[in-house]
């Protein structure tokens, strides 16, 4: 028996309904923790690493309390891992401010 093609989506809402917000926050998250991981690498920008690993933080934390299925938590901590990393990089290389 074949089955259908799952969608990403389709694995974050394991409960069969549609999460809209809760699954953008998963997505931003992860958009901010690779942005700030990244840049992290890069002396130059440590403002950008440091503001985007913060809002990271806070937006994962923020998705960590509405968020309704272990699909989501995953993205989000695997996000908010990035963010943490990125954050501290940037701290390390100046800070917020330049």
């Amino acid at each position: 028996m074949a089955h259908a093609p799952r969608s990403a989506l389709s694995l974050l809402n394991t409960d069969g309904r549609a999460h809209p917000r809760e699954n953008a926050l998963a997505f931003v998250t992860i958009a901010l923790g690779v942005v700030a991981a990244v840049s992290g690498f890069f002396t130059g920008l440590h403002a950008l690493a440091s503001w985007a690993g913060l809002i990271g933080v806070l937006v994962g934390g923020w998705g960590q309390m509405v968020s309704a299925t272990t699909g989501e938590r995953f993205l989000l901590v695997i996000g908010m891992g990035g963010a943490g990393f990125g954050l501290y990089m940037g701290i390390v290389n100046g800070g917020f401010l330049g």
